[in-house]
């Protein structure tokens, strides 16, 4: 079953346009999850709206937005006027520039969404204006109304696509002086920088995301499997703390050591030798291999 769009309007770029649809890029459905249950009923649990004077509940037809304007005082807004405001990004995905992507810092990436055409006639302007920035390299800057709010978007060719990633607004991101500020930049020691150089190194290897699973999630699904089968829940060991390193030379040292050893392994145990250096071994001399015998 196709996912359904979250938004729907117009990519425009300059005075050409095409119908476009959003749809998330990530997928949640099958994350572990509880419901809250009446342990004396055994039945579900519904949440309920309470009036914060009379204590009484209130009817879901009686449930209204209400703006603070002062004390106890709010102003009621209905749904439907919500729904009336509008302005330009609330359908069109105006690109009002281009940047480098790599101009953007990760730390401004927020939720990634894949962006297509919505209808055929809308195919070839959506892939022209796709091929155009691919052909650039560069990323367009818009905006776009999701969920009743302007978000700052980043728009960049990806696979037949598109992708957009909502960005966050400089306001509501730390500054890292504001973490890093009594960090002090002392001289290291050069051999050290070079142990761990040497152990990153070694850890190298393709991006491969299919490798990531979800471990807290399937100890869930242990316990859960344990208790329908009326079996005692798993009791797993506490995973080892790290502490601080005292002597950090040795701790790099040692390290460096069990990854060569896993390499090599991992190198013995996929069948391949060791590479040749393609020299010759040297013969001992005659002088000395007679003193040896």
């Amino acid at each position: 079953m196709a996912p359904r769009p979250a938004w729907k309007g117009y990519l425009k770029l300059s005075l050409v346009s095409c119908a476009v649809e959003l749809t998330s890029a990530t997928d949640h459905s099958e994350k572990v999850s509880f419901r809250v249950i009446n342990r004396k009923t055994g039945n579900t649990v519904r949440r309920q709206y309470i009036d914060s004077v009379s204590g009484k509940p209130v009817d879901p037809d009686d449930e209204v937005k209400g703006y603070e304007i002062g004390g106890d005082e709010y102003l009621l807004i209905e749904e439907d006027e919500i729904d009336a405001v509008q302005i330009e990004s609330s359908h069109t995905l105006s690109i009002e520039q281009f940047v480098d992507r790599a101009a953007i810092p990760q730390i401004y990436f927020d939720q990634p969404y894949y962006l297509s055409p919505s209808d055929k006639v809308s195919e070839e302007a959506f892939a022209v204006i796709r091929e155009a920035m691919a052909k650039q390299k560069k990323a367009g800057i818009a905006r776009i109304v999701l969920y009743r709010r302007e978000r700052p978007v980043m728009i960049e060719p990806f696979d037949k696509g598109l992708l957009l990633t909502t960005l966050r607004y400089d306001k509501t991101v730390r500054q890292p002086d504001e973490i890093f500020d009594g960090l002090k930049k002392g001289k290291l020691d050069a051999e050290l920088v070079d142990l761990a150089t040497h152990i990153i190194e070694k850890k190298q290897a393709k991006f491969d995301p299919s490798g990531f699973e979800d471990r807290y999630e399937e100890a869930l699904l242990e316990l859960i499997a344990a208790k329908r089968k009326g079996k005692k829940p798993p009791v797993a060991k506490p995973a080892e703390r790290p502490s601080n390193v005292v002597n950090l030379f040795e701790a790099l040292k040692k390290s460096l050591g069990e990854e060569s050893g896993a390499s090599s392994k991992s190198s013995s145990s996929s069948g391949k030798k060791p590479a040749s250096t393609g020299k010759p071994a040297k013969k001992p001399a005659a002088g000395k291999a007679k003193k040896s015998a």
